[in-house]
């Protein structure tokens, strides 16, 4: 796996950040630091973001629904530094420094699962944080009957109705993130 991510500068320039190998987060690659409403600033890289000082960081998670109202689901790499080997959201991924939210929900849709988001949804914002980090998370949602292709950067993927999904919540099958976030967007759903 390249690792290879692009990023701009304000100015478009293109700069490129290089993980440490194959299978490994990059915890060089720049992201921005956010307040509550989603104003920039100033950046970090993803390690100091990830050493449980709490800096605030932007990130986009998409729901993806079948026309059964099944929810798709990504089962997280072994060398994932956060919740590695857990079921969670389909598509999650931090927004890079000089991106913005839409450009970012459609490049980690298409790296991690191959779908293109054009046309999904805002659902909420909200805070999440865990022993390690702080995120600003954007929720989106779609429907669509396309077959996601998984990446490199996912361990598996599959459907699972709300109740396969309720049958699970507090078992440690899934990212006590996604269980949340189910729970609070979705829960009442099915």
């Amino acid at each position: 796996m390249d690792n290879k991510q692009n990023h701009h500068t304000a100015d478009s320039t293109p700069l490129t950040y290089r993980g440490v190998g194959g299978g490994a987060d990059n915890a060089l690659e720049l992201l921005p630091l956010v307040d509550p409403e989603g104003n920039i600033l100033g950046s970090a890289t993803r390690g100091e973001c990830h050493d449980g000082t709490m800096r605030l960081h932007p990130v986009v998670h998409l729901h993806v629904f079948n026309g059964n109202g099944e929810l798709y689901l990504q089962k997280r790499p072994e060398w994932k530094t956060i919740q590695p080997g857990k079921w969670d959201t389909a598509v999650g991924g931090h927004i890079a420094m000089g991106e913005t939210v839409a450009e970012a929900l459609l490049r980690e849709s298409a790296e991690e699962i191959g779908i293109d988001a054009t046309g999904a949804t805002l659902v909420r914002t909200y805070i999440h944080q865990s022993e390690v980090e702080r995120e600003l998370v954007y929720v989106y949602r779609i429907e669509t009957d396309a077959t996601p292709t998984l990446s490199e950067e996912v361990a598996d993927g599959s459907y699972f109705t709300a109740d396969e999904i309720r049958q699970r919540i507090g078992t440690g099958y899934f990212t006590p993130n996604f269980e949340q976030e189910w729970l609070d967007t979705f829960g009442a759903e099915g």
